[in-house]
Order: C-alpha cells, then structure tokens, then sequence
C-alpha cells in the first residue's frame, strides 16, 4: 500500500492503459481522481475502483477546463502527491493528407494538455515540498513513425517538458519523469493488421505484446518513494522493440 491515502490524478482514465493506471493506484491504497472527457468514461472507471475515487470531465486542451478540474480536487479530494498525464489522441494520416485541425487536435490534446496539467498542479506541490509527476509519451515520439507527424511530435514535446519541469521543480522535492511505451494492447491497437501485431511479437526480445499493467507497473516506480532520485528521465517500457 505504498500510496495509502494520497490522492492521485490520472487523465485519460476511461480506459486502457489509463485506465490500468488507475486501478493500479487504487489497489495500492490512493486516493484516485479519475479524468477523461466524458464523464461516463470517467464515472465507469472511478466506479470500478476502491471507494474514494472520483471522477472528473474534463477538455485537457482547454486552460479553463484544466484549472476548474484541478480547483474541484483539491476542494474534493485535497492536494494531488502523484499527476500522471496519459490523456491523448491520435489523427494519423500522410503528411501531405494531414489536415490543420489534425495537427492542431494532436498537438493540444497531447501536449498542451500535459502542459497545462502541470502547470495546474504545480503550486500545490511546491507548497507541500513533495510531488510525483509521470507523463506518457510514446516510442513513436523517440523514433517517428510514417503517417504519425502530428503525434510523434507532440510525444517528442513531451521529453524536452519533462527534462524543463524536472530541472525547476527538482529543489522542492517534486520529481518529473517519462513513460515511453511500445505497442501496448488497447482499444487504440486493436486497429493494427494483424501483419504488424506479428511483427512486434517477432521483432521485440519480450515475445510479445505489452499490457497496460506493464505501463503501470513503471509508473508506481516513478510515483513513488523509491525513485526519489530519479528525475528527467524516460523510461521506455516496449519489450525490447526499439533495441
């Protein structure tokens, strides 16, 4: 129960590795406020969990959004100890096929969202001296991908914010670090050919498909007291695919 009673902030909490994020955290004692865009999605999932989740809508993209969700936890639930930023999507098309509203969309959601969750939370845990911060990220934003410019570039944001937010929050005990997962069995991957699923299963040393609880198991490391000395640094959580 390495996280009795402290509260912890998931975005994209309704499903997949979200969502086994936050079950992660729940059996091990938090206190988990549950974000998603809906609030059914969220509400699904906090239901799901011990008693003293909660859940919140919320559009991550939108300044406003963000600020009211996080004035309501603390107001609800108290200070958050843990912000783990997984809320994200994906418009994949060709580069020249790709559209403004594709790029902006992906850049806002993935970026911008784990921007101004950060910066919501921030004041907070400078306040109590103490704070956990995990972004999700992706391979794809350490290697690109075809078809992916949007989203890879909002993934590879991610790095440079999480080594910035590590090297000024460092001195008030709030550590900042990355998750990079590789293909991870989701709702998002069931869309893969069959084709591709093979090759990952060939191609990483693992043998085989990652799972959300995979993901999870590397962000409690990075949440909790253990890695206290650990900050700015991306843990690639892929198999051995990227090898």
């Amino acid at each position: 129960m390495r996280f009795q009673d402290q509260v912890v902030v998931v975005t994209g909490a309704s499903r997949g590795i979200g969502r086994g994020i936050a079950e992660a955290f729940a059996k091990e004692g938090a206190k988990v406020a549950c974000v998603a865009t809906s609030e059914a999605g969220a509400k699904a999932t906090a239901d799901a969990l011990a008693d003293g989740a909660k859940a919140y809508a919320c559009d991550v993209s939108n300044t406003e959004s963000v600020e009211n969700l996080f004035n309501q936890i603390q107001e609800e639930m108290g200070t958050p100890s843990v912000l783990v930023n997984n809320a994200g999507v994906a418009r994949d098309t060709l580069l020249l096929r790709m559209k403004d509203e594709d790029w902006d969309t992906v850049l806002n959601v993935n970026l911008k969202g784990t921007f101004l969750c950060i910066r919501a939370v921030t004041r907070s845990m400078m306040k109590a001296r103490y704070g956990r911060i995990v972004n999700i990220s992706s391979i794809v934003g350490q290697h690109g991908q075809a078809g992916q410019a949007n989203y890879a570039a909002s993934k590879a944001g991610i790095f440079g914010l999480t080594m910035s937010v590590a090297k000024e929050l460092g001195s008030r005990g709030i550590t900042c670090n990355a998750i990079a997962p590789g293909f991870i069995q989701t709702d998002m991957t069931e869309s893969l050919s069959e084709e591709m699923k093979e090759h990952v299963v060939k191609t990483a040393p693992a043998g085989r498909l990652g799972s959300p609880e995979d993901v999870a198991s590397a962000v409690l490391f990075l949440a909790s007291q253990e890695s206290a000395y650990i900050t700015g640094q991306t843990i690639t959580v892929d198999g051995g695919l990227t090898l």
